[in-house]
């Protein structure tokens, strides 16, 4: 009898092989697959295409809601993913050492989580800002085969059931077979990526050595390197060799600025002196940065990249420095890529510097000649005309075309044939010849000259033509005896170099100074006539001194009264601070006066200054016979009504409100009253200068002052008792302060007699 066959017999055989069967077929399955991800691996150029097939045939494969495929940013540390399914069609970036991504990233382990908000290792914060529910994930790393970890692929939400190892297994297999897709893919993209900086780099580097303008250079250098190194800021530094200082023009134009610090200190000057390159993660963690810059600009400093730049003889000649690289710390390849740049700029920068260093002497010398107030001609060796400056253009009534190119013989005709004699003598003897107040027709006028003709040399001492100075004193001998009569020769020289136009008169703004010597009456009874006389004359010797070292105009003695003028004939930006610093002078110098005359048993001298800055009329004021050029007008009355002043308030400087808010400087200074002089309406407010006090003058006047200050504050605020108690703290401090005890006595009369709801603080000054 025939025995069963094995596919007929009872038992266990059968299934057994049933089930060989279904692994076989579901290997064949996976091996298709496997071969179907490499097929359309392979029909895709680009980085993208390879991720964004991946992704989806994985995620369909397992049958899940979501997929997203991470590679390693090496230069960031960062997973970056460029495709994710469902509404999100953006780059994520995060941190390669966080979240489950990050996890299996750093351990190369896959991870199946069945409840990703349960995981303490899940990153909540992506589905907070996408709107995405995370339910369960499978993530595995993505490996080289040489076992290299270089990304993590993840589906998210299985749509039935959970991930088991099975789904495990088979997104590793399908991302180990894209792994050489993913990397030749990647290598392609870095390949172009390189080639378009090279590119780009050539462009950059043609387009800026281009500029031959030292300004725009560097702002072009700067702009290109903060955009080529992703980075927040740039500066290109050029060593100054006179003043051993790097420096860099930051702005164009009207608002370009320079920064200039010394050659050896900070990063730069660290880069500098070394000639290496300084690459700094973290700036404040740096003990050679210097915090100050980030705390005077705002600008916060995170990292630094400074390279040399080297010129062609391997000469460093500057520095370039990178602030704050978007996304981490410079690279190596950063640095790499900045010394490059630097190298290939180093010539254009020399160049530019070059030629900015001739143009800024061509333009000294030419600025030179047209600054010139006298007449300047050149003459080439065919003896014609080469060159007039604009003073000689003006000399001769003339224009350029007018002159250029002339002749000599035929411009110097007729009546000034003596200056061709001159000539001839230089030619012959090939020294230089002056003639001094000579007479020289010009359009039927004749002018007062000093004419000065002298070879012209070359830098080997050749003759090459002949040069022409001429000074014309006409003006000047005519309008310096008329103002001798009235005006120091300094402030008649400025007149006279001004022009003849000034003397009319004309609206101006200047600062007005008074000075009124105090008990003068007693003085002069004690010292007699000729001891008067005597003192103003020490005295007025003195004062005008401190006067005219801030270039004032002194305008006139008034008995034993002074006055000047601050902003006239020429006016200063800071004329108001130059009449301060010489009423401050005058009361130190006087200082200094007393104790000498106090040592030969004389008595002292005490003065009043006041001060106002205001628009006035200057011009000349008298008869044919007898001018003053004087000022006239309601701020000159102002200054004298403040110099009277001093008297009530008991001080030494009174200055006015616009005088006090035009000062550039900084002074001891205080508001003392809001005050309505006698014949006005409108009040004004005073401040008194002590700027020239000593500690022994006046002990503790910072804290007084300060005392004093909030004193005014209660006393406009009707607080008397505040503010008394307050100013008997600045008597405690100094018991000789004057405008304290006044403003005791005022409110201990308020006090006594309170003032209307109408008053506001104004005190009337009933004298002059």
């Amino acid at each position: 009898m025939e025995q069963p066959t094995a596919s007929t017999a009872p038992g266990k055989s059968k299934p057994v092989a049933a089930g060989n069967s279904a692994q076989q077929r579901n290997h064949l399955r996976t091996v298709e697959l496997l071969l179907e991800v490499s097929r359309k691996m392979a029909a895709f150029d680009t980085l993208d295409e390879v991720l964004n097939a991946l992704v989806e045939m994985t995620t369909a494969q397992l049958n899940a809601e979501r997929g997203s495929l991470f590679l390693n940013d090496p230069d960031s540390n960062e997973l970056y993913s460029r495709v994710a399914q469902g509404n999100i069609q953006r780059e994520i970036r995060l941190l390669n050492n966080s979240g489950i991504a990050g996890y299996v990233f750093t351990s190369g382990e896959p991870l199946i989580i069945h409840d990703a908000y349960s995981d303490p290792r899940f990153n909540r914060s992506i589905d907070e800002q996408t709107g995405f529910v995370t339910h369960n994930i499978l993530c595995v790393p993505i490996k080289t085969v040489k076992g290299e970890v270089i990304g993590v692929a993840e589906t998210l939400n299985k749509h039935k059931g959970k991930f088991t190892a099975r789904d495990l297994h088979l997104l590793e297999a399908m991302t180990s077979q894209g792994t050489l897709a993913l990397q030749s893919a990647q290598f392609i993209e870095r390949m172009k990526a390189v080639h378009k900086q090279e590119m780009e780099f050539i462009d950059v580097v043609s387009e800026v050595t281009a500029d031959i303008k030292l300004g725009s250079l560097l702002q072009k250098v700067m702009g290109e390197a903060t955009r080529m190194l992703n980075a927040e800021r740039s500066t290109l530094f050029l060593n100054d060799e006179k003043t051993s200082q790097l420096w860099s023009e930051v702005g164009q134009g009207l608002a370009s600025m320079q920064i200039r610090l010394p050659n050896h200190l900070g990063i730069a000057g660290a880069v500098f002196t070394s000639g290496k390159s300084i690459n700094i993660p973290y700036a404040y963690a740096d003990l050679r940065f210097n915090p100050e810059f980030d705390k005077k600009t705002g600008f916060f400093t995170r990292s630094i990249l400074c390279v040399p730049i080297v010129n062609k003889h391997g000469k460093t000649i500057g520095v370039t420095q990178v602030l704050n690289r978007r996304g981490g710390p410079f690279t190596s390849d950063d640095e790499s890529r900045l010394r490059a740049f630097t190298a290939q700029i180093s010539i254009a920068l020399e160049n530019a510097k070059l030629f900015a260093d001739v143009q800024a002497m061509k333009n000294y010398n030419e600025a030179m000649l047209e600054s010139m107030s006298n007449g300047l001609i050149t003459l080439d060796e065919n003896e014609r005309i080469a060159t007039c400056n604009a003073a000689g253009l003006r000399i001769f009534k003339a224009r350029a075309e007018e002159v250029l190119r002339k002749p000599v013989a035929e411009f110097f005709a007729d009546g000034n044939l003596w200056v061709l004699e001159k000539l001839k003598l230089v030619d012959e003897s090939g020294e230089q010849q002056t003639s001094m107040d000579a007479p020289l027709q010009v359009a039927g006028e004749t002018l007062s000259v000093n004419l000065t003709v002298q070879p012209l040399l070359n830098i080997d001492q050749k003759r090459i033509g002949s040069m022409f100075v001429i000074e014309d004193i006409s003006s000047e001998k005519r309008i310096k005896s008329t103002m001798s009569r009235y005006m120091d020769p300094g402030i008649a020289d400025r007149l006279v170099a001004a022009g003849a136009e000034v003397l009319g008169g004309k609206d101006v703004e200047c600062t007005v100074l008074f000075s009124d010597i105090r008990g003068f009456t007693t003085l002069t009874e004690q010292l007699g006539a000729q001891g008067t006389v005597a003192l103003l004359n020490e005295y007025f010797t003195l004062m005008v001194e401190c006067i005219q070292r801030e270039e004032g105009m002194l305008d006139k003695f008034i008995g034993d009264a002074l006055m000047a003028a601050f902003g006239i004939p020429e006016g200063h930006a800071d004329d108001a601070d130059r009449a301060v610093r010489a009423a401050i002078a005058m009361i130190r110098t006087l200082g200094e006066w007393n104790k000498q005359r106090q040592a030969h048993g004389k008595p002292p001298v005490n003065i009043g200054v006041g001060m106002n800055t205001d628009s006035v009329v200057s011009g000349n004021i008298g008869s044919k016979k007898r001018m003053d050029f004087t000022i006239i007008g309601d701020g000159v009355n102002l200054a004298s009504r403040l110099e009277s002043a001093c008297k009530q308030y008991g001080t030494h400087i009174l200055v006015s409100e616009s005088t006090y808010k035009r000062l550039r400087g900084t002074y001891q200074a205080r508001e003392l009253d809001l005050v309505v002089v006698k014949g006005k309406t409108r009040p004004v407010a005073i401040y008194e200068i002590l700027d020239y006090h000593t500690d022994e003058t006046y002990p503790n006047l910072i804290d007084a002052l300060g005392h004093f200050r909030n004193a005014l504050t209660k006393y406009h605020q009707r607080k008397w008792q505040d503010a008394t108690r307050l100013l008997d703290e600045v008597l405690a401090l100094n018991p000789n302060d004057k405008p304290a005890k006044l403003y005791i006595e005022r409110c201990r009369y308020f006090i006594d007699n309170p003032p209307g709801d109408d008053w506001d603080g104004v005190w009337v000054m009933e004298s002059k």
